[in-house]
């Protein structure tokens, strides 16, 4: 058994913990908040995330909590007219063995969270900010902002975009900030029109922006994402924004997306942020997982899925042994990073190419959506839904 360092208590860090301890590791996971939780709101989870959470245990337990969606659809938001739709039902299920669902982010974060509390050798520790690290030949030496130090045989870095570990390790810099400012905001599903109460994950698509809703919580809540490229040059992380302010930024939509926006109450706003993807994660017995290693924008929904992906793989690849983390974290690399960056780049793609675009452009779009069957879709999505990674049937 080695003692292994985590560094960051979001859904990367506790699905990792899980992951590694399952190898027969003592895993102490050092979270900067004051208390375990998960901030944010809703979250899509394709097939392959219900393949990692299975492979961690707690499948069945966000199955119970998240929404299975029928379709995903795509609309017109200046037109209201609809333009393409995805069926997540029949011959999606056969093809992908998972639903495509969506969840409040606590409802994938608690289950996680309780599987990591049940466990004897994960110690979950709080107000324990990671601020650098040193390494010799027998382990890692983790020093925290409060003066105190962590010894254990590795360090994995789950901290975030933001990541203390990726500063030392990669050293590049400040994400970049997208100039894209995303509000949020969650009502309680009786608060819908029940002729708008679609069971669907829905994109309105307009110039320079796009607006998104679904149902979490076990359908009792609607989760609204809006987002506008307004040129934003700095980063903003759940800034409180005046409803007004939210529903002047989309003049120009269609009145049944009108409706379902006005429904928002309580809205915050974020600036997205992400990086370039980079080739090296690792450094000796240090290695990034998640957010810290791969940060993308959302427009993919893959952040997440990602994340438990990278659990299970560096789960897997770990093993039991006591040493040669080296070796182990640099085949994790080479294992996840060209998947991981093909999605940093595909999600920047598709928030220009596919959310965000004017005139012809939209047209042309539209008519290139309308032109697909079913099975083009589920082929064109298959590299990311259909992956099973640890696949051990």
């Amino acid at each position: 058994m080695a003692k292994i360092l985590i560094a960051g208590g979001g859904i990367g860090g506790l699905a990792t913990a899980l992951s590694v301890s399952r190898q027969g590791h003592e895993v102490v996971v050092l979270e900067r908040r004051d208390c375990f939780t998960e901030l944010g709101a809703g979250i899509q989870l394709g097939p392959n995330a219900f393949h990692a959470l299975d492979r961690l245990g707690v499948g069945d337990t966000v199955r119970t909590r998240a929404v299975s969606i029928d379709e995903l659809r795509f609309m017109d938001a200046t037109t209201d007219q609809k333009v393409r739709a995805m069926p997540l039902t029949g011959a999606y299920l056969k093809r992908f063995g998972n639903p495509y669902a969506v969840v409040h982010r606590i409802d994938i974060y608690e289950p996680l969270l309780q599987a990591c509390q049940s466990c004897d050798t994960i110690d979950l520790r709080v107000n324990s900010s990671v601020e650098r690290y040193e390494q010799d030949s027998r382990g890692v030496t983790v020093f925290l902002t409060d003066g105190s130090q962590e010894r254990g045989a590795a360090l994995i870095g789950a901290d975030g975009i933001n990541s203390s570990v990726r500063k030392q390790l990669v050293g590049d810099g400040y994400p970049q900030v997208s100039g894209h400012t995303i509000y949020r905001s969650v009502v309680p599903m009786d608060q819908v029109p029940e002729e708008l109460r679609w069971n669907t994950v829905t994109l309105w698509a307009g110039p320079n922006w796009h607006f998104v809703h679904y149902p979490i919580g076990g359908g009792e809540f609607f989760n609204l994402a809006a987002t506008r490229n307004n040129g934003a040059t700095e980063a903003v992380i759940g800034l409180p924004v005046a409803r007004d302010v939210v529903l002047n930024e989309f003049p120009e939509l269609g009145e049944t997306a009108r409706r379902l926006l006005e429904l928002g109450e309580d809205w915050r706003s974020w600036v997205l942020c992400d990086r370039d993807p980079v080739e090296k994660w690792t450094d000796g017995k240090v290695v990034l997982v998640g957010d810290a290693a791969h940060p993308m924008l959302q427009y993919a929904a893959q952040g997440a899925c990602q994340a438990l992906e990278d659990a299970v793989v560096l789960g897997d690849l770990i093993g039991t042994g006591t040493a040669e983390f080296e070796q182990r974290f640099e085949k994790f690399n080479a294992a996840r990073r060209e998947r991981t960056g093909a999605l940093q780049v595909l999600a920047r793609e598709m928030g220009r190419q596919l959310y965000h675009p004017v005139g012809d452009a939209a047209k042309a779009r539209n008519e290139m959506l309308q032109g697909l069957s079913d099975d083009d879709l589920y082929d064109k999505v298959a590299w990311v839904h259909g992956t099973k990674v640890g696949d051990r049937g």
